[in-house]
């Protein structure tokens, strides 16, 4: 019996209140067990493309899994709210199950389809069990949905806007039929779905057995006080930082349209007493191309630098980001409106965040790496077994460098900050449901930015085409380099080289859509390092010789990047030249200070690939 204080609420001891607090995730961490292992897709399985979260009836986050995609933290409200929005609190019953990529709403691209389920309680709507995961295709252009150069969202798939697939358990077979005859890939997506679903009530069964534990009151109870323990723990972060108003820029290389329309990113960070304010005034506006985001996807970027920096360790939950605020006018493109094309609003969201610890790192500079990788580099290859007329479809993205670390250097190889620690599609994977070859995966020598603390290195993957087929890629941070900080070097860029049979040099690609590729012909992805942080003449002997033995760094790029002279015979180092070199470069140098506006024109002489 739950014993009630005067102030009308149920009486919480701490050992019950870390019980259930931990209970919660753990209910979600299971869901996605059961998403991962059930779902059909290895954008789902293997990647891990997803999460799960609870929300209240509010559509407030409760809690969410520990794993799946970081852009998805505590982003599952806006699109379970509009439910809310459309059928109103008394208008869901148990064992409905919705389905929800409206891009005004979600702000992502179409792929990303929220699944949810309301949890009713002794007749009244309590919580929502939801799931995000990638849809291998919803439609569009072009397989996989992700197209380089749409100008509205029409081009790139289904929308479906908070649709009741089931209704009190019973599936409706006309909207399903809808969706199964407008994507290519209906046993896929239809068997990613019932995984969500799975994933769902399993979660509203764990919910369930707790309640009939504990009490719903408790557990609201509960929850409540983890919210103010959660903010309360989090503005003492923030008061602990330097006030202050911390502004950055930077910039994204196109928008899949006009090539030469570089996007800049405006990022504020004010910093007063307890609270902390990020602001995109001055960001480009939304442009024709697909490299908008809505709303939701700006307010992802915020929440996703804000918790890395200033709260790593704590849950995510609706308590957590109280202290934040996100200033962002509409009509960017980090907050486009009106139908914008939105197919690769991931290629973006990775520079934003990393523009928001650029800013960041005025105020916290120990807390804070150079930048990372940062372009996604997204690819896809699809077709038609000519023998077996099965159509296939894979997408994936690379794995790169991330930037120096304050006192260490940088992890390689990642996927990007989004991401978290996803994993790619394993070789073997991709060579038994598709027809490719990987020929070579392999580190990529002086791609990691130099310094004192050298950036993360990028990989060169190499795929041979085992039958004709076709090629979409997108990488971005070409014309905006990885950069580094107090004086640390930026990273080699991405990019994509293809070889057609009989061609003696490759082609490069930045993005494209829908390459024809011929049965023989390579496809060499070289993803970027990351940023390095202090100048380069400082890293030690042995560490730039270390680099050199491992092939982390070039002979040459001793030389070149770090002043170290080698002899590349013998491995000896030429500690008179090197002593010479290092002088000089030290007094060359500019003095160590980290440049927190970087636009196109300090650009003008290209980067290095």
């Amino acid at each position: 019996m739950n014993v009630v204080t005067n102030t009308g609420r149920p009486q919480v001891d701490p050992v019950t209140l870390e019980i259930i607090r931990n209970l919660l995730i753990a209910i979600l961490d299971e869901g996605e067990i059961n998403l991962s292992r059930t779902a059909f897709s290895p954008i789902i399985y293997e990647v891990k493309d997803y999460c799960v979260g609870l929300l209240d009836a509010q559509c407030q986050t409760i809690a969410q899994s520990r794993g799946g995609i970081t852009t998805f933290m505590a982003d599952l409200g806006m699109p379970v709210s509009d439910g809310l929005t459309i059928y109103g609190e008394d208008g869901f019953e148990p064992d409905d199950v919705l389905l929800m990529n409206y891009s005004s709403v979600c702000g992502q691209h179409l792929n990303n389809m929220v699944l949810y389920i309301p949890v009713i309680h002794e007749g009244k709507l309590i919580a929502f069990a939801a799931t995000r995961a990638h849809w291998t295709d919803i439609g569009g252009r072009v397989s996989g949905s992700f197209a380089t150069d749409t100008t509205e969202i029409f081009q790139e798939g289904l929308q479906l806007r908070s649709v009741k697939v089931y209704k009190a358990g019973v599936p409706d077979e006309e909207i399903l039929r809808v969706i199964r005859h407008n994507i290519r890939f209906p046993e896929l997506s239809f068997g990613d779905m019932a995984a969500q679903i799975a994933c769902c009530k399993l979660v509203v069964r764990r919910l369930e057995e707790l309640i009939a534990r504990y009490g719903w009151d408790l557990i609201q109870e509960c929850i409540r006080i983890t919210w103010d323990q959660s903010e309360a723990y989090v503005r003492r972060q923030i008061a602990a930082l330097p006030d202050g108003r911390y502004e950055s820029a930077a910039f994204l290389d196109d928008d899949g349209v006009d090539p030469d329309k570089t996007l800049e990113i405006r990022v504020a960070v004010t910093i007063s007493g307890d609270e902390f304010e990020i602001d995109f005034t001055g960001t480009a506006d939304q442009t024709p191309g697909p490299s908008n985001m809505g709303r939701s996807g700006g307010i992802s970027a915020a929440k996703v630098a804000f918790k890395s920096a200033v709260f790593p360790w704590l849950p995510p939950n609706e308590g957590a980001f109280r202290p934040l605020k996100v200033g962002l006018p509409d009509g960017t493109v980090i907050s486009a409106v009106d139908n914008a094309a939105m197919a690769q609003w991931t290629m973006t969201i990775k520079t934003v965040i990393d523009t928001i610890y650029l800013a960041m790192s005025q105020a916290m500079p120990e807390r804070i790496p150079a930048a990372h990788h940062g372009s996604n580099g997204m690819y896809t290859i699809f077709g038609r077994d000519p023998e077996t007329g099965f159509r296939y479809s894979t997408v994936d993205t690379v794995l790169g460098g991330w930037g120096a670390r304050p006192n260490a250097d940088g992890f390689s190889p990642l996927k990007t900050v989004t991401h978290g620690d996803t994993r790619n599609i394993p070789l073997e994977v991709e060579e038994t449901f598709f027809p490719v070859l990987v020929e070579r995966y392999t580190w990529r020598p002086d791609s990691g930015g130099p310094g004192k603390f050298r950036g993360g290195l990028g990989l060169s993957k190499v795929y041979r085409a085992l039958q004709d087929l076709s090629f979409i890629c997108a990488f971005e941070r070409t014309k905006c380099p990885p950069w580094g900080l107090e004086g640390g070097g930026a990273a080699k860029v991405g990019t994509v080289l293809v070889t057609q049979p009989g061609e003696s040099a490759p082609k490069q690609y930045q993005k494209v859509t829908a390459l024809p590729i011929k049965k023989g012909a390579t496809i060499e992805l070289l993803s970027a390092g990351g940023g390095g942080r202090g100048p380069a003449y400082e890293r030690p002997l042995d560490k730039v010789m270390d680099d050199v033995r491992r092939g982390y760094v070039s002979v040459e790029g001793a030389h070149r990047d770090y002043g170290v002279a080698i002899d590349p015979a013998t491995l000896e180092v030429d500690r008179e030249e090197t002593s010479r070199l290092r002088a000089e470069m030290k007094a060359t140098a500019p003095p160590p200070v980290t440049r927190n506006i970087l636009l196109p024109e300090m650009f003008k002489e290209g980067v290095p690939v």
